[in-house]
């Protein structure tokens, strides 16, 4: 397994294919199948009660996955998620980024399939768990 766009790489394609939401999230580390990505709380991604709403840790957990597939195959615009499933476990502490850490489960030529595990900065308690599947277009393999 090899990585083929690291940290700064992703972070490029990030801003220039989704430049809405770019500023939003940081990698932090990438890795053959793992990729740590870091949602810079705003708050835009407050819901009332002062907590992180559950759309963001969506989309904290797709682009987490998103990010882990790019970084194994390169800038792939058009890989899209197919399916997701997510867990909300506890509520994310207050006044903290949220860190998602994504594995690549399979990455087929067809479809890839993720977990990711979203935590409160600083906290080792699960926040969130996501499970994923993107498919991946074919010029892509």
């Amino acid at each position: 397994m090899t990585v083929e766009m690291d940290a700064q790489a992703l972070e490029a394609f990030l801003a220039e294919a989704f430049p809405q939401v770019a500023g939003d999230f940081r990698v932090e580390e990438v890795a053959a199948g793992r990729l740590v990505v870091r949602l810079i709380t705003q708050d835009k991604h407050l819901r009332p009660g002062g907590t992180i709403s559950g759309p963001t840790m969506f989309a904290l957990a797709d682009v987490g996955i998103y990010l882990a597939i790019l970084a194994r195959l390169g800038p792939v615009a058009l890989a899209v998620t197919t399916n997701c499933a997510i867990d909300f476990m506890r509520k994310p502490e207050a006044g903290r980024d949220l860190i998602a850490e994504s594995r690549l489960l399979k990455l087929g030529r067809v479809l890839a399939v993720g977990d990711v595990l979203i935590r409160s900065e600083g906290s080792e308690k699960v926040v969130a768990r996501a499970s994923l599947t993107y498919s991946i277009p074919p010029s892509a393999t």
